[in-house]
């Protein structure tokens, strides 16, 4: 029997994971699929699972435990996070689970849950019951049990997402894509021979849960160097990188430069915002003051949000937002079911890089002019001793001339010419520091100024 103490531990604030099996095994999965079943009174449940070595196991012990409650248990097989997103709203499945570790390293797995239309399940809206029903060990007995059904919906999903953009527009172009290993490798192949003017050359597309070349983490720059060194060998025109359920993506330019989340979110809007005139976008706040920029220029209403999936998707639906985007590569479309995809996200950019008949270096200029001193971590050793920082920050700035603080998420500091956002960690002691300056100066000055406030004893 797995302890009480290791499943409260792998209960997170958006999903269900650790290490395998010591942390999350084919018990606690078992268990969360019954609970999701109870939870959710659902009649059927569709699971998809990517390619790492434990997902056959903890995906056929979900099935299991949906059938056992009562529910049909529906087989994707192996797909991406947003194919099983696609498949739960495009067939109105009442839940879905992803069984992914997403970027974390081969040793880790976790389940994703969604309940209709691909809502998603966070600690406060579901996860927090189904971890307590675990605890308690009571599930009641169904009237009657379902065998388990095979769906394929990859087909499916591929001619939803290139519905979003005119493939036929797109212009010939040599691009260099890294899948990590992960389950980009199994959907861009399909994907790009609907797209036949454009050359794909594929880099780890082999499905391999041992991730052999590199983490399946775009977002650290270091994972990024095989597909640059690619890209610049391939002399390719655009290069992009998917993380290991392919939810998230990250691009590069045509000199293998790397280009952050933001400013893919300005680009995305930009093509969204020609299709849909006048919709309302929004965009997290640690995305640089570019994005709300190049929104409202390109006639579109610029709407900041704080940083996570449980907070933007709700915001979206209630504004009825066209698109959302994160510096974090995560990008947001309400056309589909206000879920997340890297690959309808990547496939707007390549439609604007061809009717702008642009590089992507150019394309990006406009949409990139500020400098952001990305992401720096400083532990604390307690979560209340980052919260006595936080209020000291506040404390700190809110008395300074020119300053306007916020708190939508953790603390925002604005200038004129710079600003900086201060937020603690869901799961540990830290805080989080991004700051941006109109110049470089501006935010070297910025960051070392509130990092000195931060790390002050």
């Amino acid at each position: 029997m797995t302890s009480d103490e290791t499943i409260m531990k792998v209960f997170g604030a958006y999903d269900i994971r650790g290490v395998y099996p010591d942390a999350l095994n084919e018990e606690i999965t078992y268990k969360a699929a019954r609970a999701l079943v109870v939870y959710l009174d659902a009649r059927a449940v569709a699971v998809g699972r990517d390619m790492r070595l434990s997902s056959p196991a903890l995906a056929e012990a979900a099935l299991r435990g949906i059938a056992d409650q009562g529910a049909q248990a529906i087989d994707l097989g192996m797909t991406s996070t947003d194919e099983l997103y696609f498949a739960v709203g495009k067939f109105g499945y009442p839940a879905g689970i992803m069984i992914t570790a997403s970027h974390n390293p081969g040793q880790y797995n976790g389940l994703k849950m969604c309940r209709e239309e691909a809502i998603p399940l966070s600690d406060k809206s579901g996860l927090e019951d189904i971890r307590d029903s675990i605890l308690q060990n009571d599930f009641p007995t169904p009237a009657q049990t379902f065998p388990i059904q095979k769906v394929d919906v990859l087909d499916a999903f591929v001619e939803h997402a290139l519905g979003f953009v005119d493939i036929g527009k797109i212009r010939p172009m040599k691009i260099v894509a890294d899948a990590g290993n992960g389950m980009a490798g199994m959907v861009l192949p399909r994907v790009f021979a609907k797209i036949p003017q454009c050359e794909l050359i594929p880099l780890y597309f082999e499905l391999d849960g041992h991730f052999p070349h590199h983490p399946a983490s775009p977002i650290e720059p270091e994972n990024m160097e095989d597909l640059q060194r690619a890209a610049q060998s391939h002399s390719a025109d655009i290069g992009v990188a998917f993380d290991g359920d392919a939810d998230r993506m990250f691009i590069t330019d045509e000199n293998a430069n790397l280009i952050d989340g933001a400013t893919v979110t300005a680009m995305v809007a930009t093509s969204m915002l020609r299709k849909h005139p006048g919709s309302t976008i929004l965009y997290n706040l640690i995305s640089s003051r570019d994005v709300p920029e190049a929104i409202e220029r390109a006639g579109g209403k610029a709407v900041r949000t704080r940083v996570g999936h449980s907070f933007i998707k709700p915001q979206m639906r209630s504004e009825n937002a066209i698109f959302g985007g994160e510096h974090s590569g995560h990008f947001y479309f309400r056309d589909n079911f206000y879920a997340d995809s890297g690959l309808i996200a990547f496939l707007h950019v390549l439609e604007l890089l061809s009717e702008e008949h642009k590089t992507v270096s150019e394309l990006a200029a406009p949409f990139h002019t500020r400098f952001s001193s990305g992401e720096i971590n400083t532990r604390f050793e307690s979560q209340s001793a980052v919260k006595a920082k936080v209020q000291e920050i506040v404390q700190t700035y809110e008395r300074q001339p020119g300053a306007s603080v916020d708190m939508l998420d953790g603390v925002t500091v604005n200038f004129s010419d710079w600003w900086f956002n201060v937020r603690g960690s869901n799961t540990e002691p830290f805080l989080r520091l991004n700051v941006e300056g109109d110049t470089a100066v501006r935010m070297e000055h910025g960051r070392d100024e509130v990092l000195a406030v931060i790390r002050a004893k």
